[in-house]
């Protein structure tokens, strides 16, 4: 199994380091052949060097295999590099979860996508749950492979390569990324880390939708629905489309209504992103000039005013005008 999943930089490297392994152990059985041994014990002693010698120049020669440069030599051996595929192991939540079918359908997913044997006992016994839950999860990650499998541009194989040694269902699966020199597809973060602790690439669907999520900056206005209250004091609960949790101050009594925020903050985990903001009341128009003053005009000048005009003179305010007795 390992060695037809090899590369052919490592094969041919085996070759030549068994090749000259070989030869080596050729003048090393030359130089005994000429000291004083026992013919016995220089027969053995020939067979012990070509064994060990081309045993050694064979593992030397693999390890060294990646530094060839086969594009040099042109021809079949350089083309038959660029036609390897790379092996990618599904994990049973990457499954479960659906949103893998998507990305191959996009064609983000290249390479031969191994669905292991024991992964499809664990999502069979998933189905057949009596929790009505995680039966339908079952059913749905069932579905979710047939789906991938109708797809024309993926490639599924289905391998019944087990570890009956290992109980573990994580490291079975570790074990056969190693086998095949592939990357585990896994939404588990503790499979996640484990591999990533032994060595094996892990392509994480969770990470993936956190680096697509657009990027928000502090002090950007963005408008959102608040959904419910949330735990702090006067805060309200917003989500975005992508299902991102947005945290608004000020914005409790403004539950079922479509606001405009500011962002204030946006705090990013492991386990997704946060965005914080805070609801500004809206601000009273101001007035375009200045507010007209009334002038009050003395008497004087409403007297003259009013004889101008042709009319009689206004009285002073507060005072009676006496007329001479007579006059009446």
């Amino acid at each position: 199994m390992r060695l037809r999943q090899s590369s052919l930089k490592r094969l041919i490297g085996a070759v030549v380091g068994a090749i000259a392994g070989i030869f080596l152990a050729f003048l090393m059985s030359l130089v005994v052949g000429r000291t004083s041994i026992n013919p016995e014990t220089l027969s053995f002693l020939h067979i012990y060097l070509l064994l060990v010698m081309g045993f050694l120049g064979m593992i030397i020669g693999a390890t060294k295999g990646d530094l060839l440069n086969l594009q040099a030599l042109g021809g079949l051996i350089g083309a038959e590099r660029g036609t390897r595929r790379y092996h990618k192991v599904l994990d049973t939540s990457v499954i479960i979860d659906g949103r893998i079918a998507d990305i191959c359908e996009a064609g983000f997913l290249d390479g031969i996508l191994i669905i292991p044997r024991f992964v499809l006992r664990e999502l069979q016994l998933v189905a057949d749950s009596a929790d009505p839950l995680k039966r339908n999860r079952g059913r749905r990650g069932l579905d979710i492979l047939q789906r991938m499998q109708k797809m024309p541009h993926v490639e599924t194989e289905i391998v019944d390569q087990d570890f009956p040694h290992i109980r573990d269902v994580d490291m079975k699966l570790i074990e056969l990324a190693r086998c095949y020199e592939a990357k585990v597809v896994t939404n588990d973060f503790n499979l996640n880390k484990v591999a990533q602790l032994q060595g094996i690439k892990v392509l994480n669907i969770n990470e993936l939708a956190n680096a697509l999520k657009p990027v928000v900056l502090p002090g950007e206005i963005m408008n959102v629905f608040i959904l419910k209250e949330g735990k702090e004091a006067n805060q309200g609960v917003a989500y975005l489309d992508d299902g991102t949790m947005v945290v608004v101050d000020n914005a409790r009594r403004l539950i079922s209504k479509t606001i405009d925020i500011v962002v204030t903050s946006v705090l990013q985990t492991t386990a997704g992103k946060m965005i914080f903001g805070r609801y500004e009341e809206p601000r009273a128009p101001a007035h375009s000039g200045p507010t007209p003053v009334p002038v009050e005009r003395p008497p004087a000048a409403a007297q003259r005013a009013s004889a101008q005009r042709g009319g009689r003179p206004a009285e002073a305010a507060g005072h009676e005008t006496i007329t001479p007795d007579s006059e009446r």
